[in-house]
């Protein structure tokens, strides 16, 4: 499916005046990329016995709209580099950048426009939602930034509405289209609810304890931010007195090395036993997932697909 959703977006054409506008999107969607949204969507209107070709512009939308939410993400970053190219802001500039993802936002409602008339009320309620709660979850993101009072619960909301949410509007897009029921869609939804939050959380026990190699960056990036990650988060609740004020010492002090930071938090993950804690995190939604999916019972074609999606995550490496 990857290589019908790369043939897909070569068929919108973005040389197009104004080329100052057009050509910046068409870079960002040529980057590559695993295409993981839009193959939801083409998996999931199949499941039911929907075509791709009757999903594809849902597919096209997903995938044009994730990419937008990666312009801006990169502009509030100051990010320099993503998919081994430089990022649209720094290849042109930040305006550039905000005004090609603005046109893309709005692409993207363009293609659903081309979804069947008749799915119309389901369809553009379920993108529009999702679309905000993904600007919701941007925004506490951020503001984790400056809180120091972060709970577990504000940190499962968080990547719920910044990266599980869109995983889920994929699936449920194309449950639409291939002609579920309300509750098989729905079902369908909470399994990439699910999977997205699973995600997540490999992604958080991956950057401390994954291997540089594999995992694709350097480890130990989020510590060096102090980023609220459920690893932190749950060092913190659980540490002692002594060893929170040396979690906060650590992350605030300037003269170690990065290395020696990296090392002294990931000392302490170790001792309060934060890994098998993510693990059994991944492994819970894992469950739920798979319990999501048991539960559609009107499909016309084979969940394996999806159970192996789920099973890849438990493995992943990187």
């Amino acid at each position: 499916m990857h290589n019908y959703i790369n043939q897909q977006l070569e068929t919108l054409h973005w040389n197009i005046a104004p080329r100052e506008l057009y050509l910046p999107i068409g870079y960002a969607l040529e980057s590559g990329g695993k295409r993981i949204r839009p193959t939801l969507v083409l998996m999931a209107c199949e499941l039911f016995g929907g075509t791709k070709a009757e999903a594809k512009n849902a597919a096209l939308a997903i995938e044009v709209f994730h990419n937008f939410t990666l312009l801006h993400d990169d502009i509030m970053d100051n990010a320099e580099t993503r998919r081994n190219r430089l990022t649209v802001h720094k290849k042109w500039n930040a305006n550039t950048a905000i005004l090609s993802g603005d046109a893309m936002m709005i692409k993207a409602y363009e293609l659903l426009e081309n979804t069947p008339t008749h799915l119309w009320s389901k369809i553009f309620p379920l993108f529009t939602r999702t679309a905000l709660e993904v600007c919701e979850g941007q925004q506490y993101d951020m503001n984790f930034e400056t809180d120091e009072n972060v709970t577990l619960d504000d940190y499962f909301n968080m990547i719920r509405l910044k990266t599980a949410v869109l995983l889920g509007a994929a699936l449920k897009l194309g449950a639409i289209v291939g002609g579920a029921s309300e509750k098989d869609a729905q079902h369908l939804y909470d399994y990439g609810i699910a999977i997205g939050i699973a995600f997540q959380l490999k992604d958080d026990y991956l950057d401390s304890f994954g291997d540089e190699k594999s995992f694709g960056k350097r480890i130990g990036g989020d510590i060096l931010c102090g980023k609220k990650t459920f690893l932190l988060i749950n060092a913190l609740t659980k540490a002692t007195k002594d060893d929170r004020i040396l979690i906060h010492n650590t992350l605030a002090n300037c003269e170690i090395s990065e290395e020696q930071k990296i090392e002294t938090i990931k000392a302490i993950y170790k001792k309060l036993e934060i890994p098998r804690l993510c693990e059994e995190a991944i492994s819970n939604y894992y469950n739920r997932a798979l319990q999501a999916l048991d539960k559609i019972t009107d499909h016309k074609n084979d969940k394996k697909p999806f159970i192996a999606l789920a099973e890849q995550l438990m493995q992943r490496v990187d």
